[in-house]
Parts: C-alpha cells; structure tokens; sequence
C-alpha cells in the first residue's frame, strides 16, 4: 500500500495530477481542494489512498490528512465510490461536509454534484456517529481559519497557485470584505480563482 508521495509535479490535469519520485511517474487522482493547494512548482507531498481493482491500481492524493480520512469514511457509504468522494470533497470543505453530516442539513449536501436527496440522507445516517467518534467534529472550522488567518491562507494559497503577492492580496481582500463569518479556505480561493480568471 503507498500511503504518500514526496516529489515533483510533472503533469497537471482535471482532478489529477502525475507526481515524479525518483524517476517514477504516479498518476494520482486529486480534489479540486487539493490540487488549488499544490504549489505551482517544487516538491510536493501528498497522503494516499490506494485502492486495488480487478485490473488496475489507483492513486488518491490528499492534501491534508483530514481529507484523506474523510475520503476513507465515504467509499465506507454503500452506493458512494471513490470518483463520487473526490467529487463531494471538491464540491465542499471538509469542515463544511462535517458540519452539514452532524446537522443533518441534507439541503447544503444536495447542493454538491452528484449527490441527491437520497444519497444525501444515506450519507447523513452512516457517517455522522463516525465522524463523532473520530473526534474530527471538534474544533470548529472558523475558529482555525476566521478573519486575519483566513485572508493570510488565501494571499498564501493564491502566491502558491503562481499569483503575484500584491494581486493575491488585493484578489483576497474582494473576496473576504463582507462575505460571510463561516467562509472557508477553500470557498474562498475558488471564488478568489473565479474573479482573476474574468
């Protein structure tokens, strides 16, 4: 089992990217979460998830390990597969999804692709006594990442993806002025990402 990769990035696509380690080439499947976290260029680290099939053995990468274990509790979930995780973990924060499987908010999780009502409530029932016992449900998101941090994490995460220091900022200060207090890291870079890309 490869449990993480340490190297350089030498190809990026939709939702993957090929990591060089010592002259091997490994073509890991990513989040969107994760890949806007990746540095533009550099070594990387990312935590794995190998999964066996029949023919073919394939590679999830994670940049953080909260993410890996959340991915790990959703193939858990019958009818839920490991493209369908890395869809809800591109869609939602892993803070966000936590919260929303706690609470029960089968309406925030319907608004990630590919999840409907049904899929929704499966999700909410078999996971959220898991994620209670992992003692992931502690520590709200927006303490860790609220005013000063966040905006620090987001001019850091958007000097990282290859934007100059003074448009990272600026980019960063639209996005949190009078956005919500519950505002997330990654739903803040991926609209800080939608207003550089107009």
């Amino acid at each position: 089992m490869i449990a993480c990769l340490r190297g350089t990035i030498l190809h990026r696509g939709v939702n993957r990217v090929v990591v060089d380690v010592q002259g091997v080439g490994y073509d890991v499947a990513v989040s969107l979460a994760t890949l806007e976290s990746l540095p533009a260029n550099g070594e990387v680290f990312l935590h794995t998830h190998t999964a066996l099939r029949e023919n073919a053995l394939e590679l999830y990468g994670f940049h953080t390990e909260e993410e890996k274990r959340l991915f790990e509790m959703l193939i858990t979930v019958n009818g839920i597969g490991p493209r369908t995780s890395l869809l809800i973990l591109s869609g939602i924060s892993p803070e966000g999804f936590r919260k929303a499987v706690i609470e029960g908010d089968v309406t925030r999780l319907t608004t990630v692709p590919g999840i409907g009502k049904k899929s929704a409530e499966r999700l909410v029932l078999e996971l959220r006594e898991k994620i209670k016992k992992s003692g992931m449900a502690s520590a709200p998101a927006s303490d860790r990442t609220s005013g000063a941090a966040l905006e620090q994490d987001l001019i850091s995460s958007l000097v990282n993806l290859g934007y100059k220091d003074k448009i990272a900022a600026t980019a960063a200060k639209k996005v949190l002025d009078g956005n919500r207090p519950d505002l997330q890291l990654a739903d803040a870079l991926r609209q800080a990402l939608k207003d550089l890309m107009k």
